[in-house]
This record gives structure tokens, sequence and C-alpha cells, in this order.
């Protein structure tokens, strides 16, 4: 939150949140909400729709996972590119989500 008071002058006060200061503060939700295709979409905004997923997961597990949790059309898109593998960490999802952006 910003306050601003101007000296001298009627005193204005003006507020904002951090949201309006900084889109992106939004946990990503604003980045992925905003994203209208797979090429726009960050690896740490894909990742959010992935919190809480339990390795080792396969790639219709990881779907099914960011489907749960909402996850936009940009996400379930690059999890139908991955391979089919089963992955062993979050780690080896970003690596994946490297290879097909």
């Amino acid at each position: 939150m910003r306050v601003s008071l101007r000296k001298g002058c009627k005193q204005e006060k003006v507020v904002r949140t951090m949201a309006e200061e900084r889109p992106s503060v939004r946990g990503g939700q604003a980045s992925v909400a905003q994203t209208a295709s797979v090429e726009e979409l960050s690896a740490s905004a894909f990742q959010k729709y992935l919190a809480g997923m339990d390795y080792p997961a396969n790639k219709q597990d990881l779907i099914n996972h960011a489907r749960k949790n909402n996850a936009p059309n940009a996400v379930i898109q690059v999890l139908e590119m991955f391979q089919d593998q089963t992955f062993q960490s979050a780690a080896e999802v970003s690596q994946e989500f490297g290879r097909v952006k």
C-alpha cells in the first residue's frame, strides 16, 4: 500500500494496493488470466497450477491436478505437449516445460 500526501496544498490521499502497482504480484494469477496463448505462458504462472502435486506423477496426473486447480487452457495445452513419462519432481516438470516451450 502506498500513501501520498502533498505538502502546502490541499492534502490528497492516494491509496493503491500492491496488485494495482504491480499486477504480477497476484501469485501469477494476473499473468495467466491475461495469457491468451501458450507462447505467453511464464514458467512461474505454469507451476502455480501444479502446486501441491505429489511426485512421482505421470503426464495425466499433472493434467488432472492442473484442472483441479482451475488451470486455464494454456496450461493444459502445455501439459498435453509433455512426453508420456513419469516425473520425479517439480524440477523435472520445469525441464519439460522448457523443452516444449
